[in-house]
């Protein structure tokens, strides 16, 4: 019978003209101008000009929070129709999601506030996110602990009146750093002694909080990113208890709802990276001869070319299955498509970028092109929102109850 071919909607293959247009006349020629900017600024958390030009751009062409699902807030996309638009702007990951106001963390940021805040915080921090004028971070990782299990975390919210106290450390709480970045979202235990998944609460803290410290920006392979991933100290750090999310041991639920989506945004990046990276092993393997004749020609490349081809096609269909079971299904029921391409997808991406290296050799790990820091970027997905294992033990633990529930119906 074949498995489902997912067709664009007209929508979707609308925004996927507009977008290609907007990367082949403002993204990829923005490209030197940013690295320049950063170069002459000397300063590895500048926020260049040519950032806000991009995003004037982008708003102008109606290229703006394409990723947010909910049609008061922006156009209104499925899963399976926003996927395909992460992976074009995952070709220049620096610049592109920024650029259209679809940059993590704050895409998954505004749709914790849309779906669980309060209307202050919408007021007060959503629409200024969503207008593009200022940035959030997410604080969770901690280093004390594995935070692989993420009831394992030890940041306090102690209630105390008509507040709570936050007392603890985070790091890896991506841009904290940037210029722009306003606000935290941050998950600590409310209730030690409660149900394990219900120890856990999320609230909105402004950065400029009193107690609120950033220790230092943590490097990815010896690279400060531009937004920062910064060490966060909690220091008796008040905040109303209007600060609150949802509420009291609501923080798996929320976590929950913001990862899924954020997922899909990830893989289909990746994707993206994916796809130049074979580009740019193309280009250099036709462009450079060895002993005689063009790198192409050689044998162990021709199968470096197939593979990508292969192996890139089906994490991007797995990406898409995933896209429509949750936009179908839900998240829940899809669970085992969204922890597969949390697997597949970066470390596809990472093996064609690894290729894309060694074709280019030294080249590769320069900043002459853009694979080290894909390299980098993308290694490092491997751990962010959750390591390959704990995925892979959610797939095995789903595979293993099904079997035993098939096995109970004969």
């Amino acid at each position: 019978m074949g498995g489902p071919v997912y067709e664009l909607s007209d929508r979707a293959k609308e925004y996927q003209t507009k977008l290609l247009a907007f990367m082949d006349e403002h993204i990829y020629p923005a490209e030197a101008v940013y690295a320049a900017q950063m170069a002459e600024s000397g300063d590895p958390h500048f926020h260049p000009p040519v950032i806000e030009e991009l995003k004037t751009e982008a708003r102008k062409r109606g290229l703006w929070n394409l990723f947010h699902p909910h049609p008061e807030w922006g156009p209104g996309l499925t899963n399976l129709e926003y996927a395909p638009l992460a992976e074009i702007m995952g070709r220049s990951a620096h610049l592109a999601p920024e650029a259209t106001n679809c940059n993590a963390p704050d895409t998954g940021n505004m749709e914790v506030l849309t779906l669980f805040g309060t209307e202050e915080h919408k007021e007060k921090w959503l629409k200024p996110l969503l207008d593009g004028e200022i940035a959030s971070a997410f604080a969770m990782t901690e280093p004390a602990v594995a935070s692989s299990d993420a009831s394992n975390i030890q940041l306090r919210m102690e209630r105390d009146g008509d507040d709570y106290v936050l007392n603890g450390r985070k790091w890896w709480t991506s841009n904290a750093l940037h210029p722009h970045c306003k606000v935290l979202i941050v998950m600590g235990k409310t209730d030690p002694e409660g149900p394990a998944f219900r120890q856990q609460s999320m609230m909105v803290v402004p950065l400029d909080t009193p107690g609120v410290t950033l220790l230092r920006g943590l490097p990815v392979f010896g690279y400060q990113d531009r937004e920062g991933h910064a060490e966060v100290l909690f220091e008796n750090v008040r905040v109303p208890a209007t600060a609150l999310l949802a509420g009291e041991g609501d923080g798996f639920m929320i976590s929950q709802a913001r990862l899924g989506p954020g997922r899909i945004h990830h893989c289909m990046r990746a994707v993206g990276m994916a796809e130049r990276a074979l580009d740019l092993m193309i280009d250099r393997a036709q462009a450079r001869t060895t002993f005689g004749a063009p790198v192409a020609d050689r044998a162990n490349i021709q199968d470096w070319i197939a593979e990508a081809r292969i192996e890139i096609d089906m994490a991007r269909l797995l990406t898409l299955k995933a896209a429509h079971l949750m936009d179908t299904v839900g998240n829940k029921q899809a669970r085992t498509e969204i922890a597969a391409i949390k697997v597949a997808a970066p470390e596809v991406a990472l093996k064609v970028v690894d290729r894309a290296i060694q074709v280019h050799g030294g080249a590769g790990v320069s900043d002459d092109f853009p694979l080290a820091s894909m390299y980098a970027h993308l290694r490092t997905l491997r751990l962010a929102d959750g390591p390959d294992e704990v995925h892979k033990r959610t797939i095995a633990r789903r595979e293993l109850r099904r079997r035993e529930n098939e096995r109970g119906e004969r």
